[in-house]
């Protein structure tokens, strides 16, 4: 059976400690209990009253993609009604504190349009879209290519005549 190395503690563990927070046990006493450092334990703690067992259990197997409006919404309550991030975790079916973290930066930084989806991948360049260009476009651009070839072919014909006249100086002298 293969082992899920993106999840520091096994399921049992994170099963055992759901069972003592549902019997309302604290985040230092399961810590204790579970020989758990506390930070770890506290986080435990929030994704069980933000997400329950589920959330619990389920840690490390799927990342969960939430849309514009609950990462709007999340953000807002944060930052304009004054709601903690685990209040804001819980409210909204969030099961970790850092992507409302991101959101709440974001909504600082940029307001609600910084939230709005990216598109992925990478982007279309201007040959992507040739019914975009118009026939006089590109006739425009060929013409600016042609222009520049020319100049180069000039320009090495000059050079290859000077290297031949420097040739010819020293062969008369």
């Amino acid at each position: 059976m293969a082992v899920d190395m993106r999840v520091k503690f096994d399921i049992a563990l994170r099963s055992r400690a759901a069972e003592l927070l549902s019997s309302g046990a604290g985040h230092r006493a399961v810590a204790a209990e579970l020989g758990l450092p506390v930070r770890t334990a506290k986080g435990w703690q929030r994704i069980y009253g933000a997400v329950g067992t589920e959330g619990l259990l389920g840690m490390g197997e799927k990342s969960t993609a939430y849309g514009y409006e609950t990462k709007v919404a999340a953000a807002r309550a944060v930052v304009d009604e004054g709601m903690t991030r685990a209040e804001a975790m819980a409210r909204f079916g969030v099961a970790s504190e850092a992507p409302i973290s991101r959101w709440v930066k974001a909504y600082r930084e940029g307001g609600a349009e910084a939230l709005r989806p990216k598109p992925k991948g990478r982007p279309k360049g201007p040959s992507a879209n040739p019914g975009g260009t118009t026939r006089e476009e590109e006739l425009e651009r060929r013409i600016e290519r042609l222009e520049a070839e020319v100049a180069y072919l000039k320009k090495s014909i000059a050079l290859k005549a000077e290297k031949r006249s420097r040739t010819a100086r020293r062969r008369s002298s």
